[in-house]
């Protein structure tokens, strides 16, 4: 994990906070990010894809958050990705709930765009301690 974090990728289906995101990841945190609309497309993509990081929706059509992560940590990848959930559901047992099926934080929608970068740079930082 000491190798900077450069490949996002964002599963989010609403277009509005897939653009906020985008910017705030892409023009101020200078990432590398592939947006997914979809749990299905993530799961298509993430194997070729390889991202360090996924920011995945709680509250997605067909597939939500949850069920999609736990189909990624099913595929058989060379490395499993932290997962950050980002929902408004953000009760504490919520939260709990979410970290409890493997996520390692959660953030509140809706978020700061201009933390959001040095959020997910405080998160990988604390998995290479």
């Amino acid at each position: 994990m000491n190798e900077p974090l450069k490949r996002i990728m964002l599963v989010e289906d609403d277009p509005d906070v897939q653009t906020i995101a985008s910017m705030a990841l892409i023009d101020i945190g200078e990432f590398d990010l592939t947006v997914c609309s979809s749990g299905r497309e993530a799961l298509e993509r993430v194997g070729m894809v390889k991202p360090q990081m996924i920011l995945l929706d709680v509250m997605m059509p067909d597939m939500d958050g949850p069920t999609t992560l736990e189909e990624i940590r099913r595929l058989p990848l060379d490395i499993q990705p932290p997962i950050i959930f980002m929902t408004a559901k953000v009760q504490p047992q919520e939260q709990q709930r979410y970290l409890s099926l493997g996520a390692i934080e959660v953030i509140a929608k809706p978020f700061d765009p201009v933390s959001l970068a040095d959020q997910l740079h405080a998160a990988w930082a604390r998995l290479s301690n």
